[in-house]
Order: structure tokens, then C-alpha cells, then sequence
């Protein structure tokens, strides 16, 4: 079963409140993305955005140009139908992240929880990387949340590789400066801890 046909499988068997990943309101990501203190104008990319409820609570916030993108068109569907008449003012993309055709130099912000993890190449971390370089513009932010060298090997049936603040880095290269570090003790809805490693760049080409 390829990515795609995985996670659309995921998200249409498994109530939303039981996915791993769920959590009511991502706090942590609100919280960081407040401390950037971006106009309401800002273009934040999520990335893995899905159903997460991320989009809804940046829309309260005051954020006018949202972009949610996700391989699972039955994630993305989860998440119009609850925002209602609001999703009129979200754009978004059924894609792969490391494929997607994404605007150059157009993002103030890119945001993801619990994507980057799942690329287990070399090739696909690669492309990752080069998507962010390319979408982001001169000075914009990144905000990764990725599983630490404490939380399980895998995820929702699939291998994740674990980071640590080094990693993290090394992977991401010397244009992306450290910002901000921190942690999540994330615990699924069965109860599995799944540590995370937050960390905030500054793209500086």
C-alpha cells in the first residue's frame, strides 16, 4: 500500500479523536506561532494540516491567508466540513509535501506536526528540505514538530525516524537557523507516550 492509499484508509476507519497524532487544540504550535508575532496578513503553510484543528484556531486568531495541505483528501474533507461556510477562506492541497507545486518565495510561515518524521530517506528528506527552501520566503519561519529519540519507532503502522536537536539540524542545513527548541509529552488517546522535539528556524538563504 503506497502513502496515499494509507493514510485516506486511516482517516476513513479511524474516528478523528483516536488517530495518534489527535490532540483537541495544538497548544504548543499555537503558542509558538503567537510568539512570532506575525501580522494577521501572514501566509502560513501546515503542512500535514489535515483534520487537525490548527486552521480553525489560527481562523480565530485572526489569520487571513491559511494554507492547509495534506496527502488525504478524506482528512482535508474532515476538516472543511467542520470549519462549515469558514473553509471558503482556507486554500487547500491534496498532495504529497516532497511533490506538491507550491508558489517561490511566498510563505511567511511553515508549520508541521508530525510529517517530516515520516520521511525515512535520505531522497525524501532531501526533497523535503528543498520544498521549505523553495515556498518559504527570505527570513520566514519554520516550526517542525518531529517524534524524539524517546517515542516509538513507528506510527500509525508506518517506521518514523527519531530526531534529536542535532539531527534535526544537520538534516535541515545551514540555512535554516535555530530559533527556539523545546519538547511535547504528547500522549496518544490508547494512552502511548509519543515524546516530540519542537524547533523553531529562521530561513536565511
Amino acid at each position: 500500500m503506497d502513502a496515499k492509499a494509507h493514510w485516506e484508509r486511516v482517516y476513513a476507519t479511524t474516528p478523528l479523536e483516536q488517530v495518534g497524532w489527535y490532540r483537541p487544540h495544538l497548544d504548543t504550535s499555537l503558542a509558538w506561532i503567537q510568539a512570532l508575532s506575525l501580522p494577521p496578513s501572514a501566509r502560513i503553510l501546515d503542512v500535514g494540516g489535515g483534520a487537525s484543528t490548527l486552521v480553525d484556531d489560527l481562523l480565530a486568531l485572526g489569520f487571513t491567508n491559511l494554507t492547509v495541505l495534506d496527502l488525504s483528501a478524506v482528512a482535508l474533507t474532515h476538516a472543511q466540513q467542520r470549519l462549515g461556510k469558514q473553509a471558503a477562506a482556507v486554500s487547500w492541497i491534496e498532495a504529497d509535501i516532497t511533490e506538491a507545486s507550491l508558489p517561490k518565495a511566498f510563505y511567511d510561515l511553515w508549520h508541521d506536526r508530525a510529517v517530516f518524521h515520516f520521511l525515512t530517506t535520505a531522497k525524501a528528506q532531501r526533497r523535503y528540505v528543498e520544498q521549505m527552501q523553495q515556498a518559504l520566503r527570505p527570513g520566514g519561519y519554520a516550526i517542525l514538530a518531529t517524534f524524539s529519540l524517546e517515542a516509538p519507532p513507528r506510527c500509525s503502522g508506518l517506521p518514523v525516524v527519531r530526531y534529536d536537536l542535532e539531527a534535526l539540524v544537520h538534516t535541515l542545513g545551514p540555512k535554516f537557523r535555530l530559533l527556539r527548541q523545546g519538547r511535547e509529552h504528547h500522549v496518544t488517546p490508547s494512552g502511548v507516550a509519543q515524546p516530540y522535539l519542537y524547533a523553531c528556524f529562521q530561513y536565511i538563504p
